[in-house]
């Protein structure tokens, strides 16, 4: 049998359980798969096209004979074994911030930025999932008009900060619900000083603060947009806030275009016919995107374009996609699939 041979480290995670699922739905030829995670995990099985695959620790030399591997286990595993992969012959995709920023390594949404793939040397970056959804829904304006300021309010989902803190928040709901005591240990960052619950609660806090008093994860969002668009003259700020939703962010985006002519009829034009987009936007029956019919979900759904009343070139709209798919697990196998159409990886023996 022909085909790749692929890892997943961290395939016991949130992201990593639904990589194995997006790996069962790609296009390109796959061999095996290799599951990897830590040695905690090692020995557990999971179902890979519906026959058991067995977990094991992961180590520099699980990465012999492997094609392709799909990081998404932190950052300093990342980092520790990435090049390990690379040395091997494996391409690495990694989900982490360990490698986004690096100005070696491509930062990759397919439907924006395929061909930057092109110049990897052995790894490519998975950019944060609310910059994913964001980039897919603007780069099609941006083409048409040219961008000078973003400004984006995210409303992300608990399942970003992995599947203790959905555990903990469906605790605590069902504590207060019965007026019991209650626990909050993880949010709004594990590494922080303070915890504060997230059920029927909103945390304008993701990730810690810098001394600036932005997060990092909004600085994320700042730093990879001007990258994936390569201009570093946009304007983009980020608010950054964690809602009690399981799966999906939302994003309010006020983004202001260069160019004259853009209007709300020709933006839903250029969105309903661009790639990975799904334009849900009548608000006179009140068709909108949201969280939970976006979650489970490839695409990213946008909405509530409107003009702003006061600057001439000023559009806001709504855009939601589900952050452990298109977020995270389905780009990354999609950069995967660039690389097998694009003819820039080889099958090994």
């Amino acid at each position: 049998m022909t085909g790749y041979t692929i890892a997943v480290v961290g395939a016991t995670g949130a992201v990593g359980t639904k990589m194995i699922q997006m790996l069962e739905q790609a296009t390109f030829p796959i061999k095996s798969v290799k599951l990897l995670a830590s040695k905690r995990s090692a020995g557990k099985k999971i179902l890979f096209k519906g026959k058991e695959a067995e977990i094991q620790e992961t180590t520099a030399e699980s990465f012999e004979n492997v094609d392709i591997a799909l990081f998404s286990a932190g950052g300093s595993i990342s980092k520790q074994f990435a090049p390990e992969a690379v040395k091997r012959g494996a391409v690495v995709i990694d989900n982490t911030s360990a490698y986004r920023m690096d100005s070696e390594v491509p930062l990759v949404v397919p439907e924006v930025n395929e061909e930057a793939v092109r110049s990897h040397k052995g790894i490519i970056a998975n950019p944060n999932c609310s910059t994913i959804q964001m980039m897919v829904a603007l780069e099609p304006i941006r083409k048409q008009y040219g961008l000078d300021r973003i400004i984006v309010s995210t409303y992300q989902a608990v399942s970003g900060a992995g599947i203790s803190a959905v555990k903990e928040m469906k605790e605590q709901a069902q504590k207060m619900l019965n007026e019991e005591p209650y626990e909050a240990t993880i949010l709004p960052s594990g590494g922080d000083k303070k915890h504060f619950p997230i059920a029927f609660n909103a945390l304008p806090q993701i990730d810690l603060f810098t001394e600036d008093g932005y997060t990092f994860e909004e600085l994320k969002m700042i730093n990879e947009t001007k990258k994936i668009m390569s201009d570093d003259k946009i304007k983009v700020s980020a608010t950054c806030v964690r809602i009690p939703v399981v799966s999906g962010h939302s994003e309010s985006v006020y983004i202001e275009v260069k160019e004259d002519g853009a209007s709300v009829s020709a933006i839903q034009d250029i969105l309903r016919n661009a790639p990975g987009v799904v334009l849900q936007d009548d608000p006179s029956n009140q068709i909108y995107p949201t969280a939970l019919s976006a979650a489970g979900k490839k695409e990213t759904f946008v909405g509530r374009i409107r003009k702003d009343r006061d600057e001439d070139k000023g559009f806001h709209m709504w855009i939601v996609s589900d952050n452990l798919l298109k977020g995270a697990a389905w780009n990354s196998v999609q950069i995967a699939e660039s690389l097998h159409k694009l003819g820039l990886i080889k099958v090994s023996n």
